[in-house]
């Protein structure tokens, strides 16, 4: 049903003439923002759009004005149209955006590859170009079957969403969808966890996990990241940690609620099948 009703919403914008000044106030809305709309029409994009810790599309997003806070007043200074948001947006920030006769679109979804589907044809719809949300989506789609066709047949690997947070990714998240593309087995969801909840460290040791994944980067850094995890509790007796099993993938392609997350599957499913890739 949600889908239907942005469908509607998109085509009530489009019919009503493509926006002009397009703000996108979340760093997933900056991807989608930044593939489907033409230059002209972004006015401003996320406040960490040009971090690289936070943002997959930093570079790209250097050439644009970016929001100083994500709060509606930031928002409005931009004199937009169309403000792009999501279900995480805070509720007094839609709030003072519609009494402002703001027009809003919500991505409430983006837990799947269908989810992100359906929000680039939505989004693209809204800016006056469905066909290029279109010719977008199929460059995805072989980008998908084609790493899948490196995966057939491989033996998943059971692996748990590691952070130095206390929380792991079960079913529903965007770290299974990860998992789903990746050949890779959520031992998180296999238990019947669902969403982010807090590390079941008790269990752990009973869930026979082969390699622990967390988000990070190349390097001195992700060394660091290791060094961390390696003292938590949680993993440090984990045969898959004493043996050095932990994955590092890029943090903010493992996040993305958007298209980034698909070379977030080939970094994943690189570390873990490197014999499909030679």
């Amino acid at each position: 049903m949600f889908r239907v009703l942005l469908g509607l919403l998109a085509s009530a914008l489009l019919f009503a003439g493509a926006p002009k000044r397009v703000v996108s106030q979340t760093v997933g809305t900056d991807e989608l923002l930044l593939a489907l709309a033409d230059p002209s029409q972004i006015a401003a994009l996320s406040h960490i759009a040009k971090d690289p810790a936070y943002s997959p599309v930093a570079k790209e997003a250097g050439k644009y004005p970016i929001l100083q806070t994500s709060d509606a007043e930031s928002i409005l200074k931009f004199h937009p149209d169309l403000v792009l948001i999501a279900s995480y947006t805070r509720a007094e920030t839609k709030t003072l955006l519609q009494r402002a006769g703001v027009k809003l679109l919500s991505l409430d979804h983006f837990e799947s590859l269908d989810d992100l589907y359906a929000n680039a044809r939505t989004i693209g719809a809204a800016l006056g170009h469905p066909d290029r949300a279109e010719k977008i989506i199929r460059v995805w789609q072989q980008r998908v079957a084609t790493l899948q066709a490196k995966l057939q047949g491989v033996r998943s690997v059971r692996v748990l969403a590691a952070s130095t947070y206390p929380f792991t990714a079960g079913a529903e998240t965007t770290f299974q969808d990860v998992c789903d593309h990746a050949g890779a087995l959520n031992v998180a969801a296999e238990a019947g966890i669902k969403g982010h909840q807090p590390t079941p460290t008790e269990k752990l040791l009973t869930w026979n996990i082969e390699a622990l994944v967390a988000s990070g980067e190349e390097g001195s850094h992700g060394s660091h990241i290791v060094a961390r995890l390696r003292e938590i509790p949680s993993y440090k007796f984990l045969p898959a940690m004493k043996a050095g099993r932990v994955v590092l993938v890029s943090g903010p392609r493992m996040a993305s609620t958007a298209q980034a997350r698909l070379d977030a599957y080939a970094e994943l499913a690189r570390a873990l099948h490197p014999e499909r890739f030679k």
